[in-house]
């Protein structure tokens, strides 16, 4: 009688069927997976003008307490343009550190700031009389992360 030998590796049309699928799944994942990332970013900057417009709230209600009607003066002494830089330091118990990047803040001018979201910057301008952080709500990417 003849033996059986057993099989100990895979046919190359095997491999190739498992190469295909393999690549038909990626090229379903990929695209639902940037459009993750971008919803990411988008919460990511919703949720931190949240915070930024609460602590000015915060701050602002501390001063009355203590007497002072007035709004923070300023929101941080970082540096315009400069990455690395501590941003808010004034209103938030820990900084957000500036960074040109998507999903970054950077400060751009005196009280001006803007948040990178897919590839454009959103510009918010802090008024110190009326305490509102807030940005143009004529452009499209404003009104995405502010609604």
């Amino acid at each position: 009688m003849r033996e059986m030998r057993s099989r100990e590796a895979f046919t190359m049309i095997e491999l190739v069927f498992v190469i295909v699928v393999i690549g038909i799944l990626a090229s379903v994942a990929l695209p639902k997976l940037w459009v993750t990332r971008d919803d990411a970013i988008i919460s990511k900057g919703r949720a931190d003008i949240a915070t930024i417009r609460s602590a000015i709230s915060t701050v602002r209600q501390k001063n009355l307490l203590e007497g002072d009607p007035t709004y923070p003066a300023t929101l941080d002494a970082a540096a315009a343009n400069t990455e690395n830089e501590e941003l808010f330091t004034e209103i938030l118990d820990y900084p957000v550190y500036s960074k040109d990047a998507d999903g970054k803040w950077m400060k751009t001018g005196n009280n001006q700031y803007s948040y990178k979201v897919l590839g454009n910057s959103v510009t918010f301008d802090y008024n110190s009389t009326s305490g509102k952080f807030d940005c143009d709500h004529t452009t499209e990417d404003c009104r995405t992360l502010t609604h």
